[in-house]
């Protein structure tokens, strides 16, 4: 029944997306990021649903005549040298083979979420997709927060299988890069209904995360909860609730979760720690050896007997950042962070410029919250390999298109007459 629900749902909308490819970006972010075809388990399971979409909205992109406009600035030319620059390093990998399958399947998301660029420079459907990376990760970590509840916290929370988030940690990250996202839809509700029912969403979010056991995402939840006050407007209000919810959870969860978070200060005794600290030390060595770093898939038995200092310790790189090192040298860690930075920093330029602007409270509380998202992205992501995650990259292109629409709505203000 999912299966047949699923297909109805994308064969329905795909017509449509010939003639309003904008369309196509928000049905191939709900299948990117809720992966519903993988909560079947039939025909569905497997059918390459989000690779249809992307070819009707290509098509789809020569079809409509609405006006398209890519922004060429520091971060987009970045952004277009480091996809440039994977392609160098694939070029150039230890393991062409799986490097160029790897470097496709990046390539592919890379390309869809650039599209936006062109079709989202617009309130409404700014808005709409960031309902749709709402419903589709919160649909998880809302059921993963009642979940921990129902449980008593006794068991982990994880995410959509054969995804990006299907491992606890990941969907933890994900969950919590969202939290910022529902808030800013629960400022902008008009009903209250809708506002209490979103501030519930991110209590469940929260505590969705804190179940995962996820020691990166307890790290993230301290920084997003910090953060989040500093770029609220009500911090008295914002600061209670926080403590509250901190201590709720601390005194609910089991005693096996304080154990697990506990090992954060005891790292030199944790063989997963350890196993993490010995691949960021291959990464840097990989790094060091290799201009173009070792392509992608080089977390391999052969390159940590050659690069780390414990070679018996295998693992992923665990890292965002050392991810990007290994696989792509300094250059291309140079690159990434700049992207992040870059978007860090267009987000601030349009809280500046929207400060005083009733009109464009929207915006400056929706760059607010994208800079929360891409706080909770940088501390979380320092300890699990998501350099590629699609939601980091589509965080960015918001944080553009803001500045994009505020600069553009702050020009017609000024050409308009004067009046008295």
């Amino acid at each position: 029944m999912r299966d047949i629900l699923v297909s109805l749902i994308v064969a329905g909308v795909l017509p449509l997306v010939l003639f309003k490819p904008h369309l196509g970006i928000l049905l191939w972010s709900w299948l990117g990021y809720m992966n519903p075809h993988r909560l079947g388990w039939g025909f569905a399971y497997n059918f390459p649903f989000a690779q249809i979409t992307a070819i009707f909205t290509i098509a789809g992109l020569f079809f409509s005549k609405e006006k398209k406009h890519f922004p060429v600035n520091a971060l987009t030319v970045i952004w277009l040298i480091f996809i440039a620059w994977m392609g160098i390093t694939t070029m150039f990998s230890l393991y062409p083979d799986y490097a160029i399958a790897q470097y496709t399947k990046v390539l592919k998301i890379q390309l869809v979420i650039l599209f936006t660029f062109l079709l989202f420079a617009q309130r409404e459907r700014l808005h709409s997709l960031v309902w749709i990376i709402v419903l589709s990760i919160g649909y998880f970590g809302i059921k993963g927060g009642i979940f921990t509840i129902m449980t008593g916290g006794s068991f982990r929370v994880w995410g959509p299988p054969g995804s990006f988030i299907e491992g606890n940690n990941e969907i933890a990250l994900a969950t919590l890069m969202v939290v910022p996202l529902v808030n800013y839809l629960r400022v902008m509700a008009s009903n209250k209904w809708m506002k209490l029912g979103l501030l519930i969403a991110m209590i469940l979010l929260v505590i969705s995360a804190i179940g995962s056991q996820s020691r990166g995402a307890m790290l993230a939840a301290a920084c997003v909860l910090g953060y989040f006050w500093l770029k609220s407007d009500s911090k008295l209000v914002t600061g209670f609730f926080g403590a509250v919810l901190a201590v709720a959870i601390v005194i609910f969860m089991p005693s096996s979760w304080h154990d697990r978070m506990n090992t954060i200060e005891t790292y030199e005794e944790d063989d997963s720690a350890m196993g993490r600290i010995n691949a960021w030390t291959m990464a840097t060595n990989m790094a060091i050896s290799r201009l173009t770093g070792g392509g992608y898939e080089i977390w391999t038995p052969e390159n940590f007997a050659k690069y780390s200092p414990e070679p018996e310790r295998v693992h992923d790189a665990h890292s965002i950042y050392f991810e990007v090192l290994g696989e792509h040298g300094f250059i291309g860690l140079v690159l990434f962070l700049a992207i992040g930075f870059l978007a860090y920093r267009y987000c601030s330029k349009t809280i500046k410029l929207t400060n005083d602007d009733e009109d464009l409270k929207w915006l400056n509380v929706l760059m607010r919250m994208i800079q929360v998202s891409l706080i909770a992205y940088a501390v979380g992501g320092a300890f699990l390999g998501m350099a590629y995650f699609d939601l980091f990259y589509h965080l960015v292109v918001i944080a553009v298109l803001g500045n994009v629409i505020a600069k553009r709505e702050k020009d017609k203000t000024a050409k308009l007459p004067e009046t008295g």
